[in-house]
């Protein structure tokens, strides 16, 4: 069995990279989630039978190939699995800077950092707990402040009618808008995309759009909710 000859330091490195690209990539599949899991979203700007029809057909889409809830269902094991590698990854790069760093800096080398970077981990976590409460909320229905509901639609009105429970999703989307900034940035730079000065502030400038754009198509619903814009 043939056995690596790289000194120990390389291979480090080496699996540092493979993290990092694995990170990445689990990241564009959220990346992309988000975005059309927003679009969605906006349906309920509609009225009820826009919403319910698009829930609906969430179920029905692929039949009779797929069964009902068949691509919901493929979507869930796609997202739970780069959820996992996502986190795998993320926590054992951490580890290894902390265990790096064999004593405490003098002086902090964040200060210039962007807030979006300084707050990567501690909004990675606050994000994850959050997706836990999300799913116990409008998926399994176990979690219920907004009572047992006939349609989909009643059931997103009647959550985001209660501002306590907007406070707790407008946190979370501004914590996912920070952490989508510096994420792609962070995919770009780690996939080779920003070699050059230009490129470098074109990843910049898109790692900013996509955390807006995220954060306000997230945030419009509740807010048009809970004003009465929507009922």
């Amino acid at each position: 069995m043939a056995t690596s000859t790289l000194p120990a330091s390389q291979q480090a490195v080496r699996s540092s990279i493979g993290l990092k690209l694995l990170m990445a990539g689990s990241g564009l599949i959220f990346v992309g989630y988000v975005l059309l899991h927003a679009y969605g979203n906006l349906m309920v700007l509609g009225g009820a039978d826009t919403f319910n029809n698009y829930a609906h057909h969430l179920r029905t889409f692929g039949q009779p190939m797929l069964p009902y809830g068949g691509l919901l269902w493929i979507v869930r094991v796609v997202l739970l699995a780069s959820l996992v590698l996502h986190a795998y990854s993320a926590f054992t790069l951490w580890g290894r800077a902390n265990g790096a760093r064999s004593t405490k800096y003098a002086v902090k080398k964040n200060v210039a950092a962007s807030l979006s970077s300084r707050t990567m981990r501690f909004g990675g976590v606050a994000l994850l707990l959050f997706v836990i409460f999300h799913i116990l909320h409008l998926t399994t229905h176990t979690i219920t402040p907004q009572g047992k509901q006939p349609t989909p639609y009643d059931n997103v009105v009647n959550s985001f009618d209660k501002w306590w429970l907007v406070l707790i999703y407008a946190l979370a989307v501004i914590a996912l808008a920070f952490h989508l900034t510096h994420g792609v940035w962070s995919a770009s730079q780690t996939l080779g995309l920003t070699n050059t000065a230009t490129s470098r502030a074109r990843a910049k400038i898109a790692g900013h759009f996509v955390g807006a754009l995220v954060a306000t198509a997230f945030l419009i619903p509740p807010l048009a909710i809970l004003f009465g814009i929507v009922d």
